[in-house]
């Protein structure tokens, strides 16, 4: 690992001499580090193949295609998923099982499908569909998650942004828009460790958010808990019940959560879920049925009989923890040792979900991802959690360090510190 800089005088505070030798050597230390011949990946939060292997006895399930309430899994039908686990993520989910539908194996997809029936068919509580609209907009707190963006964009979506804080999206921002607006139509929320920054949005900006007067009747929170149950400490963090703070503030039809086991047992295999009022469900499924005959029930028959109970499922993810945590504490370990005291970057450092969110200088992003690609080390490009790949700072970085090795993480972050400092030196000296 490259010698730390502590203690560190605040860059910015140098004289121009000493930032210039500053510069020298981290740009040896940057040689150095592109003659190592370095191949890591860190562009996207994919599970590690140990992370896999935990889930491997899926292959040998289900032992039996009948379930307990006698549906033949191999059979076609049962649009809403099968019985059994739909009560078990229920239970997770804190909601009631008519307001659940277990699906396919991609949450992902399950968005998608909900934007083109609101597109062609108007939602339960609209006046017409969204495509028969002037305009049609989101509100996206960000940093935020690019494939909730990339969707809009194919829609033609507008998009406004908000500031992602600690405790959720800038709340007072978001009220303004969406009293003031007809045409802002919802909000993409992650409301649990937060992609990228890890936040968790609290009860009472949950409140707010499901009460709060809107100038589309129709207004939609798609609340995307992918990382529900990904915990990276023993302190669990449960989401907020956005489904009772809304039916209780008189807008049942307002959220639409959905999760998936994509990153609890196999990614391309897993199952996903939504969640919503029985209305929503009726007016999801009604408009899956044109096209779909049922789900995938052997896959969700071998969850459930791999799960056992939503105990189980607690306890498959601290077995997750146990593997992943470790690459979190590396990637503070080496930003802290190589950039604490020099003022050109913060990081959070989340209890749970997959991304660290990494701001350096002003300007430097860019610059910073460029020199990590020529070192062998391939970041998400930056203004990757901005909509349209634009962050009009140029400053923000989101790491993946789950799929590495624990050895590839502390090398690639090293890495990485070396790329900040040498951007950061050269920004600095103009």
């Amino acid at each position: 690992m490259t010698e730390t800089n502590q203690p560190s005088t605040p860059l910015a505070a140098r004289t121009p001499e000493e930032i210039a030798d500053f510069l020298t050597a981290q740009r040896t230390a940057y040689e150095q580090l592109k003659e190592a011949g370095l191949k890591l990946d860190l562009t996207r939060g994919k599970p590690a193949p140990a992370q896999l292997d935990l889930s491997d006895r899926l292959l040998s399930l289900p032992a039996d295609p009948i379930t307990a309430s006698g549906v033949d899994t191999r059979n076609y039908g049962g649009l809403e998923g099968i019985t059994e686990l739909r009560e078990m993520f229920a239970d997770l989910l804190w909601v009631e099982p008519e307001q659940v539908v277990a699906g396919g194996n991609s949450s992902l997809v399950m968005m998608r499908e909900v934007l083109v029936d609101l597109w062609l068919k108007g939602a339960v509580d609209g006046e017409r569909p969204w495509s028969q609209e002037e305009k049609v907009t989101f509100i996206c707190p960000v940093p935020g998650y690019d494939r909730h963006f990339t969707l809009l964009e194919w829609f033609g979506i507008g998009m406004v942004t908000v500031p992602m804080h600690e405790d959720g999206p800038d709340v007072e921002a978001v009220a303004r828009l969406a009293a003031e607006d007809p045409s802002i139509k919802g909000i993409w929320i992650v409301p649990t460790y937060a992609n990228p920054s890890g936040s968790i949005v609290s009860q009472e900006v949950a409140e707010r958010l499901a009460s709060m007067p809107t100038a589309a009747p129709d207004f939609k929170i798609f609340w995307d808990n992918a990382y529900a149950f990904h915990h990276l400490t023993e302190d669990e963090a449960k989401s907020a019940d956005v489904l009772s703070l809304a039916s209780a503030a008189g807008h049942p039809h307002r959220p639409i959560m959905f999760a998936s086991t994509s990153k609890i047992t196999y990614a391309g295999a897993g199952v996903a879920f939504l969640a919503a009022s029985t209305e929503n469900v009726k007016w999801y499924t009604s408009h899956l049925g044109k096209g779909a005959i049922g789900p995938d029930k052997l896959n969700q028959l071998r969850h459930l009989e791999f799960f056992g109970t939503p105990q189980g499922v607690r306890n498959h993810m601290g077995r997750h923890r146990e593997i992943i945590a470790p690459k979190f504490a590396a990637v503070d370990e080496a930003l802290t040792a190589r950039l604490d005291g020099l003022e050109v970057a913060t990081w959070t450092r989340p209890t749970g979900g997959y991304f660290v969110s990494l701001d350096v200088l002003d300007g430097t992003a860019s610059r910073v991802v460029e020199l990590a690609r020529e070192a062998g080390i391939a970041l998400t490009p930056a203004g990757s959690s901005f909509p349209h790949g634009e962050d009009p700072r140029d400053r923000n970085i989101r790491l993946a360090p789950t799929f590495p090795s624990l050895q590839d993480v502390s090398t690639a972050m090293d890495g990485v510190a070396t790329c900040v400092l040498v951007a950061a030196a050269e920004s600095l000296l103009g």
